[in-house]
Parts: C-alpha cells; structure tokens; sequence
C-alpha cells in the first residue's frame, strides 16, 4: 500500500503542477526566460523527457515524505495537509529562492515555482495522509 500511496501522491502533485502552470503559464515563461512556441506553450513542451523528469522528481519527494510520516507517526487527511504544507513552504521554497536570489532570478519566478513546490507537497501530503 505504501508504494501505491507514493505513486499516488506523486501523480497527484504532477496534476497539480499542471494545472499551477497552465494558469500561470504566461508570467511563468516570461520570468524564466523560456521562448513561447505558436501555439503559446513553452516552445519545448514536445520534449517529453521533461515531464519525464518531472514524475520521477514528484515520486521521489513523495518517496521521501511517506518515509518521513511514517517515521514521525503522521496520518490522516489534516496531519498529511499540514505536514506537507510544511515541508513545501518551510524547506523546499526557501532552499529554492535562495538558489533564484543567488543566481539573479526575477520574483515572480521565485514566487511561481516557490508556490507550486509548496502546494505541490502540499497535495502530496494531503493524499498520503488519506492512504
């Protein structure tokens, strides 16, 4: 069941990130530089090894948050949504703007990918704490 639970979780982040970028996908693109294709997606969205990436990336988070709740005794939909809010908005965001303030980013990048890496394991804790 853990290893569903990962799985999961992390194709749950996955569509949440999806959605997260759909939505800000504009502002997104012009903070970080990435070229707009004709049909207004990024011009490398044909390039599936980034999504590819990107799941491996969500299932090892997720690998490593059910190894930590585990370890800390965190169950149940409240536990898993506070835990994983933690973990977004109090190590993942700040490590990454950090790397974005020394590297010169803009803020909106910043905020942008601050966000989903904090709503991201947010969804991620939410459906671990359910399963």
């Amino acid at each position: 069941m853990e290893l569903v639970s990962v799985i999961v979780a992390a194709v749950a982040s996955f569509a949440f990130g999806a959605v997260w970028y759909m939505v800000l996908g504009d502002r997104w693109m012009a903070a970080a530089g990435v070229a707009k294709g004709e049909d207004g997606r990024p011009a490398n969205a044909a390039d599936k090894s980034t999504y590819i990436i990107a799941l491996i990336c969500a299932l090892i988070v997720a690998g490593m948050m059910r190894h930590i709740f585990g370890l800390s005794g965190i169950d149940g939909a409240v536990k898993g949504l506070v835990a994983g809010f933690g973990i977004g908005a109090f190590l993942a965001t700040p490590w990454l703007v950090t790397n974005y303030t020394f590297a010169d980013k803009p803020s909106d990048l910043k905020w942008i990918d601050g966000g989903y890496a904090t709503f991201g394991c947010t969804v991620m804790g939410l459906v671990l704490g359910i399963l």
